[in-house]
Protein backbone atom coordinates (compact mmCIF):
# COMPACT_ATOMS: atom_id res chain seq x y z
CA UNK A 1 0.00 0.00 0.00
CA UNK A 2 1.38 3.39 -0.96
CA UNK A 3 0.88 6.10 1.58
CA UNK A 4 0.57 9.64 0.28
CA UNK A 5 0.44 12.78 2.26
CA UNK A 6 -0.96 16.04 1.03
CA UNK A 7 0.44 19.17 2.49
CA UNK A 8 -1.36 22.44 2.53
CA UNK A 9 0.45 24.98 0.38
CA UNK A 10 2.26 27.67 2.33
CA UNK A 11 4.64 30.50 1.66
CA UNK A 12 8.26 29.65 2.47
CA UNK A 13 11.46 31.64 2.28
CA UNK A 14 14.03 30.11 -0.05
CA UNK A 15 17.21 31.41 -1.65
CA UNK A 16 14.93 32.83 -4.35
CA UNK A 17 12.79 34.76 -1.84
CA UNK A 18 9.21 34.18 -0.74
CA UNK A 19 8.07 31.08 -2.62
CA UNK A 20 4.90 29.00 -2.86
CA UNK A 21 5.77 25.69 -1.17
CA UNK A 22 6.28 22.80 -3.53
CA UNK A 23 7.03 25.10 -6.46
CA UNK A 24 9.73 27.41 -7.76
CA UNK A 25 7.17 30.21 -8.14
CA UNK A 26 7.95 33.28 -6.05
CA UNK A 27 5.43 35.78 -4.80
CA UNK A 28 7.25 38.33 -6.96
CA UNK A 29 6.38 36.25 -10.05
CA UNK A 30 2.73 36.36 -9.00
CA UNK A 31 2.92 40.09 -8.23
CA UNK A 32 4.20 40.80 -11.75
CA UNK A 33 0.80 39.68 -13.04
CA UNK A 34 -1.60 40.27 -10.14
CA UNK A 35 -2.30 43.93 -10.89
CA UNK A 36 -3.26 43.32 -14.52
CA UNK A 37 -4.62 39.80 -14.83
CA UNK A 38 -7.38 37.77 -13.18
CA UNK A 39 -6.66 35.08 -10.65
CA UNK A 40 -7.54 32.23 -13.04
CA UNK A 41 -5.08 33.51 -15.66
CA UNK A 42 -2.23 33.62 -13.14
CA UNK A 43 -3.19 30.19 -11.82
CA UNK A 44 -3.05 28.73 -15.33
CA UNK A 45 0.11 30.58 -16.28
CA UNK A 46 2.08 29.13 -13.39
CA UNK A 47 0.17 25.81 -13.29
CA UNK A 48 -0.90 26.38 -9.68
CA UNK A 49 -3.73 24.70 -7.83
CA UNK A 50 -6.64 26.72 -6.50
CA UNK A 51 -5.18 26.38 -2.99
CA UNK A 52 -1.74 27.58 -4.08
CA UNK A 53 -3.01 30.71 -5.83
CA UNK A 54 -5.29 31.48 -2.88
CA UNK A 55 -2.42 31.12 -0.40
CA UNK A 56 -0.17 33.34 -2.52
CA UNK A 57 -2.70 36.12 -3.05
CA UNK A 58 -3.88 36.00 0.57
CA UNK A 59 -0.29 36.22 1.83
CA UNK A 60 0.39 39.18 -0.45
CA UNK A 61 -2.76 40.93 0.78
CA UNK A 62 -2.12 40.20 4.48
CA UNK A 63 1.52 41.31 4.35
CA UNK A 64 1.26 43.93 1.62
CA UNK A 65 3.76 46.48 3.01
CA UNK A 66 6.53 43.96 3.76
CA UNK A 67 6.06 42.02 0.51
CA UNK A 68 5.94 45.21 -1.55
CA UNK A 69 9.13 46.51 0.08
CA UNK A 70 10.91 43.22 -0.60
CA UNK A 71 9.55 43.17 -4.16
CA UNK A 72 10.98 46.64 -4.79
CA UNK A 73 14.34 45.40 -3.49
CA UNK A 74 14.18 42.42 -5.85
CA UNK A 75 13.37 44.71 -8.80
CA UNK A 76 16.23 47.03 -7.91
CA UNK A 77 18.72 44.15 -7.66
CA UNK A 78 17.51 42.75 -10.99
CA UNK A 79 17.98 46.13 -12.65
CA UNK A 80 21.48 46.48 -11.18
CA UNK A 81 22.38 43.02 -12.50
CA UNK A 82 20.95 43.84 -15.92
CA UNK A 83 23.02 47.02 -16.11
CA UNK A 84 26.16 45.23 -14.90
CA UNK A 85 25.91 42.47 -17.52
CA UNK A 86 24.96 44.91 -20.24
CA UNK A 87 28.15 46.87 -19.49
CA UNK A 88 30.24 43.68 -19.27
CA UNK A 89 28.97 42.49 -22.65
CA UNK A 90 28.83 45.83 -24.52
CA UNK A 91 31.98 45.13 -26.57
CA UNK A 92 30.85 41.58 -27.33
CA UNK A 93 27.44 42.79 -28.56
CA UNK A 94 29.09 45.45 -30.73
CA UNK A 95 31.40 42.84 -32.27
CA UNK A 96 28.51 40.46 -32.95
CA UNK A 97 26.50 43.25 -34.58
CA UNK A 98 29.27 43.86 -37.15
CA UNK A 99 29.48 40.21 -38.22
CA UNK A 100 27.62 39.10 -41.34
CA UNK A 101 24.74 36.67 -40.87
CA UNK A 102 25.56 32.98 -40.89
CA UNK A 103 25.27 31.21 -44.22
CA UNK A 104 21.78 29.95 -44.87
CA UNK A 105 20.04 32.50 -42.63
CA UNK A 106 19.85 35.34 -45.17
CA UNK A 107 16.19 34.65 -45.96
CA UNK A 108 15.20 34.71 -42.30
CA UNK A 109 17.07 37.98 -41.70
CA UNK A 110 15.44 39.58 -44.74
CA UNK A 111 12.01 38.47 -43.52
CA UNK A 112 12.79 39.98 -40.09
CA UNK A 113 13.91 43.29 -41.65
CA UNK A 114 10.73 43.45 -43.72
CA UNK A 115 8.54 42.79 -40.65
CA UNK A 116 10.35 45.51 -38.69
CA UNK A 117 9.98 47.98 -41.55
CA UNK A 118 6.28 47.18 -41.85
CA UNK A 119 5.79 47.68 -38.12
CA UNK A 120 7.67 51.03 -38.15
CA UNK A 121 5.43 52.33 -40.94
CA UNK A 122 2.32 51.74 -38.77
CA UNK A 123 3.78 53.66 -35.84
Amino acid sequence: MIETTTQQPTIVRTERGLTISGTRITLYDVMDYAAQYPRKFIQGLFDLTEEQINVALTYIEDHRAAVEAEYQQVLQEAEELRQYYEEQNRDRFAKIATQPPKLGTEFAWEKLRAAKAKREIRV
